[in-house]
């Protein structure tokens, strides 16, 4: 049983408009016969997000604050990733959003950060900008106002061009309550330089999106950030999630687990101001 005390501490973390969420997107639990009960699912994923947010080991778990053990954290991030809870959860709360006409749909902006990777596993590569050493690189694309809509990971090497059409299929489709499709195209997507090039332009022309891509030689250094800074403000509002600004996974899969969630939370601090 969780004391109220480290009742408070879980539900600060995890908040009951947030588990009404979450809690309809978890599987249920298997009880084991003879073994140890299943660890309470809000606490888990309080736990997660407190590894999230501070950036600590699974072995640094404070279990003093209501937390399960990190590894029974560990894992359902694992297998809550496994069985589609993270991208849907994301999508619940992007619905929320788009309900309430708080999606910006006039444009979009697309860029990307890397990040460094203390261990060689899957979706890696060498940084050109960190003297070669191995990283991962976060693709994000976001509409006019910031809220993130869509990401894609891949080796820090892969150039910002070759992830451009992964990452606009990134967005889901994303219902606003009414009738009708799901909505996953913005009207104009704008693009640094390094998105300056043809197959780029025909990607955005093959799904029916106005490109803004800058021109090199062309474009004034004054007008580059008028539309795009709002994608750079929210890869800066991820690396305030402190497990994100350097990549300790050896699997791909749990690395995106984590910005799948990130970009959850950073959507519900939207969500609940409106």
């Amino acid at each position: 049983m969780v004391g109220p005390s480290r009742r408070r501490v879980v539900d600060v973390l995890v908040p009951d408009a947030l588990w009404a969420i979450v809690q309809p997107l978890l599987p249920m639990p298997v009880h084991p016969r003879g073994g140890r009960p299943f660890a309470d699912p809000r606490a888990t994923l309080a736990g997660i997000i407190y590894v999230l947010r501070e950036g600590i080991r699974w072995a640094a778990l404070p279990c003093s604050l209501g937390f399960p053990s990190g590894v029974t954290c560990w894992r359902r991030l694992r297998d809550w990733q496994t069985q589609g809870v993270w991208p849907r959860m994301w999508g619940r709360v992007l619905e929320g959003l788009a309900s309430r006409s708080a999606i910006d749909w006039s444009r979009a902006s697309v860029d990307s950060a890397s990040v460094r990777a203390l261990s060689r596993g899957d979706v890696t590569g060498p940084n050109p900008t960190d003297r070669g050493r191995l990283g991962t690189k976060r693709h994000l694309v976001v509409d006019g106002q910031g809220v993130p809509l869509g990401v894609v990971l891949s080796g820090a090497n892969r150039h910002d061009s070759a992830c451009f059409e992964a990452v606009l299929d990134a967005i889901p489709g994303i219902r606003d309550g009414r009738p009708g499709r799901p909505r996953r195209r913005p009207e104009k997507v704008h693009g640094d330089k390094a998105y300056n090039l043809g197959r780029c332009r025909g990607a955005c022309r093959t799904r029916g999106i106005t490109a803004r891509l800058a021109r090199r030689g062309v474009e004034s250094s004054e007008r580059l950030g008028r539309h795009r800074w709002v994608v750079e403000r929210t890869l800066s509002w991820l690396n305030g999630f402190r497990r994100l600004r350097i990549r300790y996974a050896r699997y791909a899969s749990q690395f995106e687990a984590f910005h799948l969630l990130a970009l959850a939370l950073i959507c519900f601090r939207r969500l609940v101001r409106l």
